[in-house]
């Protein structure tokens, strides 16, 4: 039992960093998003995605505070675009529902403090 615990937490927290380094990398694309402008909203064509891409927009914005909406926006943004582009590819589409789902069950656990739930 003790070895399943010790794997469920190094999975939970290596969701968590691949969840936080997803984050950086489009916190890191801020400046080129600002340049270019924001992704139009357009469907990845897979639910599980397009589903949690608008759950995050719509936390973002009803829920954050104004001064944090802009970061917050550029990473759905950057993440939106990531995603159509990978969809398109035929091999990484079919791997795509299960990040998907795996990036929204990381991410939803820290926008729980701002008071979102999905």
């Amino acid at each position: 039992m003790r070895y399943t615990t010790t794997k469920a937490a190094i999975g939970s927290r290596l969701s968590m960093r691949r969840a936080l380094l997803l984050l950086h990398l489009a916190g890191a694309a801020l400046l080129a998003i600002a340049v270019a402008g924001p992704a139009r909203a357009q469907s990845t064509g897979i639910a599980a995605c397009d589903d949690f891409l608008q759950k995050y927009d719509s936390c973002v914005t009803s829920k954050l505070p104004e001064a944090q909406r802009a970061t917050y926006k550029a990473q759905l943004d950057q993440t939106r675009k990531m995603w159509v582009d990978m969809a398109k590819s035929p091999s990484a589409k079919s791997t795509m529902e299960g990040t998907c789902k795996q990036t929204m069950d990381a991410i939803k656990t820290s926008l729980q403090s701002f008071g979102c739930s999905f």
